[in-house]
């Protein structure tokens, strides 16, 4: 049964006549009072009302829960909307927006107030999905996702392509056989995802997260193409969700969204590193076609034959030329002229070896002089020695110095008579048939000679074995324990138990007195 509507006469300090006993009393508490105008309020409100106002004083509590004031040109009314409810809507409420809001009028006992529990918040004049998409586009915007500085270039030849999308809808197979048809040698990686629903925004997300951290597993990812076929806005809206713009901006591998058709626009084309219009234009960009590249391929191969032709053409009339020469069609005349420089040289030497007798002449003269002012007989005694000595280290010079300007210049004119082509041919002719007499005679000796190291290392091995050391004579000490060789008194002491190795066995004994005196005092 239906509530009885309120009635103001029965509270007391009405304006009407003395209230009537409620509930058998004759007064009413606060909290009996609130009550009764609780009851009241809802028994006369329908249980869901839609509430038209623009949004004032919107504050998102701690808990989760959003308050808010729903205002018009005349009235106020406060409004809240719990944590349970607010995670269903679309869009942020925020400061001026006009909206709708559906819930129920009910009084808050604590406060003594009514107000507006709300289940449901819509923009007026345009859709919650399409308020959202705008909000998200201006944050992200702002926060440079949708940069195009930032965005990466796809590789001209991708060789491992990872599909993020639905295994069962008609977009993989669009891509994988564009692919396949275009770019045969390119790798193909399908990661199942869920495109549509609830569960698709973290299910992309882990998509991306699992190609970025698992690429050098595969062999390392060129590209990503995330997307689905056409379908609704409520189909696509998975692709409008924040967490997935911010994994398609964190992907370290180029990104490309092929979401729906080509009037379809979502955040994730927007943040990706290039939009296709559709999963069939995606796969079109992501690989160049086979056939484009052989087309290419031919035409460079078909300039490289004309070049190198060209190139053949030109040395070889080069190598014509350079055949014409002198120095070939006629030998003996660089001969003659080097012939004539030879001796252009030896004139210079001759005089250049006759200007520094002379100088040396001069500076003896000046050091007969000095020495003469120099007066003491030590002294003079001391320098002329010295003059002796630097007169015999000159003369040594200027004939070691003649000697090697003569044999230079005998050597050269022995060089000339050895490349002269009469003599050229003539030793050759010698050396062919002295050849194979000497590689059998250089294989003979290096045979022996190798033979005679061998003996002689074998020899050497013998005569430093500690084998030989200890068959004349000598023995070694080692301590017993860590096989450590003693070689002065301070590596043992008393007590320790030592090895002592001769040259036909080995026996043990052990330390009475590391400190004793002579052996033989």
């Amino acid at each position: 049964m239906a509530r009885q509507p309120f009635n103001p006469d029965l509270a007391r300090g009405g304006v009407g006549p003395s209230p009537a006993k409620v509930s058998g009393r004759s007064s009413l508490t606060v909290s009996q009072i609130t009550r009764i105008i609780k009851d009241a309020l809802e028994a006369a409100m329908p249980t869901t009302v839609h509430v038209v106002g623009q949004l004032s004083n919107v504050k998102r509590h701690t808990s989760g829960h959003l308050y808010f004031t729903l205002k018009d040109d005349n009235s106020e009314l406060a409004c809240v909307m719990w944590r349970s409810q607010t995670g269903k809507l679309k869009f942020s409420p925020e400061d001026g927006a006009d909206v709708v809001v559906t819930g129920s009028i009910s009084v808050f006992e604590r406060g003594g107030r009514y107000q507006l529990y709300a289940r449901k918040i819509e923009p007026r004049g345009i859709g919650a999905m399409e308020l959202a998409f705008r909000q998200l586009c201006e944050k992200l915007k702002g926060e440079g996702l949708f940069d195009p500085q930032r965005k990466k270039t796809l590789p001209r030849y991708p060789l491992q392509i990872a599909l993020i999308t639905s295994p069962t809808g008609a977009a993989i197979e669009d891509m994988t056989d564009t692919l396949r048809r275009r770019f045969p040698p390119a790798k193909i990686f399908l990661y199942p995802a869920v495109v549509q629903g609830p569960d698709a925004p973290a299910s992309i997300v882990r998509a991306f997260g699992a190609l970025n951290r698992g690429a050098d597993k595969l062999g390392g990812l060129d590209v990503i193409i995330v997307g689905r076929g056409g379908g609704s806005k409520e189909d696509l809206w998975a692709f409008n969700d924040e967490s997935v713009a911010r994994a398609i901006y964190a992907s370290a591998i180029p990104v490309i969204s092929a979401v729906g058709h080509e009037a379809d626009m979502s955040i994730a084309d927007l943040v990706a590193d290039v939009r296709a219009a559709t999963p069939t234009a995606a796969a079109e960009l992501a690989v160049p076609n086979a056939a484009d590249i052989l087309e290419e391929l031919n035409h460079r191969r078909a300039f490289l034959s004309r070049l190198i032709s060209h190139q053949v053409q030109i040395r070889r009339s080069g190598l014509t030329a350079e055949l014409r020469r002198q120095a070939y069609a006629n030998p003996m005349a660089a001969i003659e002229a080097r012939r004539s420089r030879v001796q252009q040289l030896a004139g210079g030497l001759r005089s250049t070896v006759i200007s520094l007798l002379h100088q040396a002449g001069k500076k003896l003269g000046s050091l007969g002089a000095l020495i003469g002012r120099l007066g003491p007989d030590v002294r003079y005694e001391i320098y002329r020695n010295r003059l002796q000595t630097s007169r015999q280290r000159l003369y040594h010079a200027l004939s070691r110095k003649r000697l090697v300007v003569g044999n230079r210049a005998v050597r050269m004119g022995e060089r000339l008579a050895y490349l002269s082509p009469e003599a050229r041919i003539s030793r050759q002719r010698d050396g062919v048939g002295a050849v194979g007499r000497r590689l059998r005679l250089a294989l003979d000796t290096n045979m022996r000679t190798s033979r005679a190291k061998c003996e002689a290392m074998q020899s050497r091995l013998e005569a430093l074995s500690h084998r030989s050391t200890l068959a004349r004579g000598f023995s070694m000490t080692r301590l017993k324990r860590g096989n450590r060789l003693i070689r002065t008194s301070d590596d043992i002491k008393e007590g320790d138990r030592i090895v002592t190795e001769l040259a036909d066995g080995a026996f043990e004994s052990r330390v009475l007195d590391s400190e004793q005196g002579e052996l033989f005092d």
